[in-house]
């Protein structure tokens, strides 16, 4: 029995959330009195691979292929699948994001698992297996009994802290049998975008709503994230106002982001952002409304009106980060 995470690469290098699922999975194996081992898929380097040996993976499964030098929903569950299978893998570990949504669903088909998407901590129990997720835009919590000999777990970014659990991690390469399978998917052309944070990735996010008026008004808000080596954000109405591109809304009906720190300026708080916001580490609002819902999630607040607070905010980074 094993616990197995597919642990993603950008350009052969992990990120921040990569380690996150490593901490999990190995915790989780500790739970079930197991080893933890690692799915690494395209050219990462050794020494990137054994990275993760210092967050308690035991075991570093890296496959190489041409046929998956670029992500395939099908051919990756095949090649993740046929490793649980070999592995005899009791949990499966995913992250939640745009690959591990797409991943769960296949694998879950594939191995007849049951799947909790979204998970933000250990599970309750492992004998029956009971773990809680979000529920209803995160407004409750509910508890899962998974009941399948296998179960796919995808962990919500930013609800576990990372942890060194120093491992001498084996590293296993593994060549995938994938028959007459190519992908469906051609790359023409890849464009990336340099210059500025990319907001899914950022560590601080800085967003402004309709409270800031006007989009003559943006000045200090992009100051401020500049600052702070954030990304810059807008809640739905500033986007459809074309007071900021599209790309920048977050939201239920936008992107979804967990940084640890997301500045909500002039946000009054619905419900479809708060859903596409909730899992940041702490949410610091700006808003001249006292009953703002966005105060309920916040941990941090100021009742003030953001064209009078935001200059303050930037002279005072700006004194904390020369001094």
């Amino acid at each position: 029995m094993s616990v197995i995470v597919y642990t993603e690469n950008w350009d052969g290098l992990f990120k921040k959330q990569t380690f996150e699922i490593a901490t999990y999975a190995s915790k989780l194996a500790e739970m079930l009195n197991t080893d933890s081992i690692a799915i690494s898929i395209g050219n990462v380097a050794e020494e990137e691979l054994g990275k993760l040996g210092n967050h308690g993976i035991k075991q570093i499964i890296s496959v190489t292929d041409d046929k998956l030098k670029h992500f395939d929903g099908q051919l990756y569950t095949k090649v993740i699948a046929d490793i649980a299978v070999k592995e005899s893998a009791e949990v499966l570990v995913l992250a939640n994001n745009n690959c591990g949504k797409a991943l769960a669903p296949r694998l879950s088909v594939r191995l007849q698992a049951a799947i909790a998407s979204a998970v933000h901590e250990l599970p309750e129990s492992v004998n029956p297996f009971k773990i809680k997720k979000r529920v209803f835009s995160g407004n409750a919590v509910s508890l899962n009994e998974l009941k399948t000999k296998t179960k796919i777990l995808t962990l919500a970014q930013n609800s576990i802290d990372i942890e060194e659990m120093p491992e001498a991690a084996a590293i296993e390469t593994y060549t995938p049998d994938l028959g007459d399978l190519v992908s469906a998917i051609e790359v023409q052309e890849t464009e990336k975008q340099t210059g500025k944070v990319l907001l899914t990735d950022a560590e601080i996010v800085v967003s402004g709503g309709r409270g800031m008026k006007s989009p003559d008004n943006w000045a200090p808000l992009l100051e401020l994230a500049e600052l702070l080596d954030g990304a810059t954000a807008c809640s739905r109405p500033v986007s459809d106002e074309g007071w900021r591109p599209h790309e920048e809304h977050t939201g239920q009906t936008g992107k979804i982001v967990a940084p640890n720190v997301y500045f909500a300026i002039g946000i009054s708080g619905a419900t479809q952002h708060l859903a596409g916001v909730s899992s940041s580490k702490y949410i610091i609002a700006i808003n001249n409304d006292k009953d703002a819902p966005i105060f309920e999630a916040a941990q941090y607040g100021i009742v003030g009106d953001a064209a009078k607070i935001l200059p303050q905010l930037v002279e005072a980074v700006k004194e904390l980060k020369s001094s």
